[in-house]
């Protein structure tokens, strides 16, 4: 239960670092909502927001403020220098030779290390997704939560701080293309095969399955698949 716990800690500590630091809606100095609310906006417990928010302290992201509450750091600079911002069509190839370098692995690692409740969350959200391609919907957030889900089970610190920088890149190459359609089956059968992988606890096959799915998306979206 221990580990459930500061898994779901650390998935919300990473959705509150993208909404500081990428998405900047707060913006250096801003005070956040109260803990009632924000741990409702959010879904989860005071608890497990306490965890997420001791968490982004410790990064310098938040400081708290005996008595009046939950502040923004100040200084973001440090983190804002790793804002993808507008991508050029050659760094968004080298973002996701870095997802190709790390995903993989993540992948396998969740394999080994993510509960049995954190693989049924990932399944579960992979139907999700797939409900969403089939229907239409508004697909994409989604796929990236899947994707998030992954990197927390994979229990890597460094990972899962790194996974924000990752899904604003996803953000911008979904923004500049028109292949969607072929995203759309892409997303179906990889996530399937990852999922599969997954259930068996074959670490091998879902590292295989996650680096097949990148260069697929990488050869839909037309970025330099041949040089990686």
């Amino acid at each position: 239960m221990a580990a459930e716990n500061k898994s779901l800690s650390e998935r919300i500590a990473t959705e509150l670092y993208n909404i500081v630091v990428l998405q900047k809606k707060f913006a250096p100095g801003d005070k956040l909502p109260n803990e009632n609310d924000l741990s409702q906006q959010l879904g989860v417990s005071r608890t497990t927001l306490r965890e997420a928010v001791r968490y982004l302290v410790a990064q310098g992201v938040l400081s708290v403020q005996r008595g009046r509450g939950t502040f923004i750091s100040e200084d973001l600079s440090i983190f804002n220098k790793y804002d993808v911002g507008t991508l050029s069509h050659a760094r968004l190839g080298d973002m996701y030779e870095i997802r190709l370098m790390f995903e993989p692995q993540c992948s396998m690692l969740a394999c080994f290390r993510a509960t049995e409740e954190e693989l049924q969350n990932i399944f579960e959200q992979a139907q999700y997704v797939e409900k969403l391609v089939l229907e239409d919907g508004a697909w994409p957030d989604e796929d990236q939560k899947f994707h998030e889900m992954l990197a927390a089970a994979s229990h890597n610190e460094f990972i899962i701080r790194m996974f924000p920088i990752i899904n604003a890149a996803v953000n911008e190459a979904m923004e500049m293309t028109d292949n969607t359609e072929a995203l759309k089956n892409i997303v179906i059968f990889d996530n399937r095969d990852i999922c599969g992988f997954l259930r068996l606890r074959d670490g091998a096959g879902a590292k295989s399955a996650m680096s097949i799915h990148i260069r697929h998306v990488i050869n839909a979206l037309g970025l330099s698949a041949g040089e990686l």
